[in-house]
């Protein structure tokens, strides 16, 4: 495939997490880029106006003579852009088809695994820019442009196996957990899929030790495990977990390499950058480089973001599967260890929450109290055999559904941390409170 600086590239689904981040890449990299999506507010779309790429209301007569169009993943080829574009035999490429082609030019790291890609692909592309020039893409829809780039990260979803267009250099696994089970028919089906896409990784598998299925991925590539067991090739021992983050030495065939510190909270935080640090190591980086970028990490969207507001703690993290529950609640305690942790949680698609209720429920007791928000559907799946009440029930620690136009239960709680978790829309659940809160405060001045 060609890439043409002569021609527009078009973004059929614009507001995208990956979609958006891609747009910024190229348009960085010079490349001319505009998009087309609905109308709504998406907090992707900052980052687009901020550099004036033109977002556009979704119109089959954006589509002009000369456009290459890349297409969202969630817009099926009738979508009135994508069968216009089609009509006039223009190239319409998949968004995943495209990065495929486009990671070629590069040392590419793909970042994947049920959990935690967004996070560590994030601190791998924090960590790689401060010591060689790099290129990435971030799920929460941060995307970067070098002109003489040496690495490109970049964030690889499994869902309906889109992963599988790429052929990576390097690849980062965090783990294999059943989820979209909307698409996946079992865990041994999630396990065939990370299996086929790491067939066609080419330099090496990074990859974490505890979990049992990675454990039997077979391929030509090397696979190195990460963890803190003497099975993991590259090790964290000597672990510190204080109310600002985690230091912890790394040791590789018994050789210390040396001693890190990541601004994060929770154990996950500690692998996610063990991966990382085993790709810097791999790739014959300057450790010490490394340990000082680490340091500076300020996070990505979406992922515990915090604000104080009055004598509270409001944060809003991206949590919607079970274990990504218990890692922002243990992040919660590690952070704040004398605070109440309440847990305010949006379940994210009928089918997960379905698949899924036992283990919400035994995640989010993880809480000191819950409160549940209505489920929220998708593009895909708007109506279920499922009430947000199923999931209350199950539930010791609460189980409260609240709703956007009365938030006062949560008045209930005084110098505690609120955590705000979903996929779907739950902001506008933290926006609610936060105004009611700021409410509150006034009136009684």
């Amino acid at each position: 495939m060609e890439f043409h600086k002569n021609k527009t590239y078009h973004f059929v689904g614009i507001k995208g997490s990956g979609m958006s981040s891609l747009a910024l890449l190229l348009h960085q990299k010079g490349f001319k880029v505009q998009g087309s999506d609905v109308e709504k507010y998406f907090f992707t779309q900052r980052e687009l106006e901020l550099e004036n790429i033109k977002i556009l209301p979704f119109n089959e007569a954006n589509i002009e003579d000369d456009l290459v169009v890349i297409a969202g993943n969630a817009f099926p080829d009738t979508h009135e852009e994508i069968r216009a574009a089609l009509k006039k035999g223009l190239n319409v490429i998949r968004y995943h088809r495209f990065l495929g082609e486009f990671i070629k030019q590069y040392t590419s790291i793909a970042v994947t695994g049920s959990h935690g890609k967004t996070s560590t692909t994030g601190l791998l592309a924090h960590v790689l820019s401060g010591v060689e020039p790099t290129s990435y893409l971030i799920g929460d829809g941060t995307g970067h442009g070098e002109e003489e780039a040496k690495f490109f990260a970049f964030e690889a979803c499994e869902y309906r196996r889109h992963f599988l267009s790429y052929k990576p250099d390097y690849a980062i696994i965090t783990n294999i957990d059943f989820d979209h089970p909307d698409y996946y028919e079992s865990i041994e089906d999630v396990y065939d899929a990370f299996q086929t896409f790491s067939d066609g990784v080419n330099k090496g598998i990074v990859a974490f030790g505890d979990d049992a299925y990675l454990r039997k991925i077979n391929t030509t590539a090397p696979v190195y495990y990460y963890g803190v067991n003497e099975s993991d090739d590259f090790q964290a021992k000597n672990i510190e977990r204080t109310t600002t983050g985690s230091t912890f030495d790394v040791y590789y065939e018994g050789k210390k390499i040396g001693n890190f510190t990541v601004p994060a909270f929770g154990f996950h935080n500690v692998m996610n950058a063990l991966s990382v640090i085993t790709i810097s190591y791999l790739e014959g980086l300057d450790m010490e480089k490394v340990a000082s970028e680490m340091v500076t990490f300020n996070g990505v969207k979406r992922r515990f973001s915090e604000k104080k507001v009055a004598d509270m703690i409001l944060v809003d993290d991206y949590a919607h599967h079970p274990a990504e529950i218990k890692a922002t609640i243990d992040a919660a305690r590690q952070k704040y260890p004398d605070k109440e942790i309440v847990a305010v949680f949006q379940p994210h698609t009928f089918t997960r929450t379905i698949a899924l209720m036992d283990d919400f429920a035994v995640s989010l007791d993880l809480a000191d109290k819950v409160y549940l928000c209505d489920i929220f559907g998708s593009a895909r799946e708007n109506v279920g055999d499922v009430k947000i009440e199923d999931l209350g029930e199950k539930i010791t620690k609460g189980g409260q559904v609240v709703n956007i136009d009365d938030m006062s239960p949560l008045l209930n709680h005084e110098n505690a941390v609120v955590i705000f978790m979903g996929a779907g829309d739950v902001q506008k659940f933290e926006v609610a409170y936060e105004r009611l809160l700021g409410n509150t405060i006034r009136n009684n001045m």
